[in-house]
């Protein structure tokens, strides 16, 4: 019997009509375009601002390219995993909530909540499930709604973040194609230094706690920066040496889109050309989950079947990983 693996057989995006850029930032914000840019490189980002809509619609949206684009009839879909830290209530999981908005009745659904490196441990999560045979279609969606947590009082984090959603389809290959490891790593002391302090069962939402604005995401920019660039690339490291991989073998970087100079730091450790490393940050910004899908979607026409990408990322939590790709088709 052929090893399975699964392989992405089909990604989709979508970002928010409403762009929010530099300029509109320092109408709000001691800032300016230079600062941001020099320290972030990012130029404008996206923000969900219809009433009523929040992470599930776009992620329902990007859900619905992704159908059309791989021909897929949504009762064929048996398990959608969405990553987010933004869902739509406590409860019930944005992942079903997205699934009733897109017509999927035979599957179920579940959140993970990973922050950033939320998309690749869906993702793994999700290609264990193809492996064993249970599932066959399987969608794994990266959607956050960081304009719905986001303090535009403060100019440290409102300059960062954006909203959107991705989506891929991940399907059996027995041809080798598909995702060939993983290494995730978590370390939960991490959490004083990335976090929302305020809205769970430590800190219930109360007057006191919205007046004190603790429903808000919080960071340590620094502490973050320097456990971020370690984790990537320690975990880069590991994946490419236990796979017999050097830099000339990895086709595409995809590192979470979350500031201009951690992309640069992770190519540069590995001596990556720039134009192998996945970077669309400047008109997004840093979408969580939703980035690495997002990065792949802005580069599919570029991807040729059997490319290897390495995808990495670094979240609240701390959490982090990297994830070995070999791709499934031309784009």
């Amino acid at each position: 019997m052929k090893l399975r693996r699964a392989a992405i057989t089909g990604i989709a995006g979508y970002t928010p009509d409403t762009v929010l850029t530099n300029a509109d930032l320092e109408k709000m914000v001691d800032t300016n375009d230079e600062w941001i840019v020099s320290r972030t490189g990012i130029k404008q980002r996206h923000i969900l601002k219809e009433p009523g809509k929040a992470t599930s619609d776009m992620g329902a949206e990007a859900v619905k390219i992704l159908l059309e684009k791989t021909n897929t009839d949504p009762a064929d879909v048996e398990l959608l995993i969405c990553a987010t830290v933004t869902g739509d209530m406590i409860f019930p999981d944005t992942a079903n909530t997205i699934c009733d908005k897109v017509g999927i009745k035979n599957a179920y659904g579940f959140d993970v909540n990973a922050a950033c490196s939320g998309f690749l441990f869906s993702l793994t999560t999700a290609s264990k499930f193809i492996e064993t045979g249970v599932h066959k279609k399987i969608i794994v969606v990266g959607a956050d709604m960081m304009s719905s947590i986001v303090d535009y009082k403060d100019r440290t984090t409102c300059i960062i973040f954006g909203d959107g959603a991705g989506a891929v389809m991940l399907e059996p290959s027995e041809d080798d194609f598909g995702i060939q490891d993983s290494l995730l790593k978590a370390d939960g002391s991490g959490r004083q230094y990335l976090h929302m302090k305020a809205g769970g069962s430590l800190h219930p939402a109360t007057l006191e706690t919205v007046t004190a604005r603790e429903h808000f995401a919080y960071q340590e920019g620094r502490t973050v920066f320097k456990h971020a660039v370690s984790g990537m690339v320690d975990t880069m490291k590991e994946v490419m040496e236990r796979n017999g991989l050097t830099r000339d073998d990895i086709n595409w970087v995809v590192p979470h889109q979350a500031n201009q100079r951690i992309i640069e730091y992770v190519g540069n450790m590995f001596d990556f050309p720039v134009e192998k490393v996945m970077n669309n940050i400047a008109m997004y910004g840093n979408t969580t989950s939703a980035t690495i899908p997002l990065a792949i979607r802005d580069y599919e026409s570029q991807l040729k079947k059997g490319d290897k990408l390495l995808l990495t990322a670094f979240g609240g939590g701390f959490t982090w990983g990297t994830t070995f790709i070999k791709w499934a088709y031309n784009g």
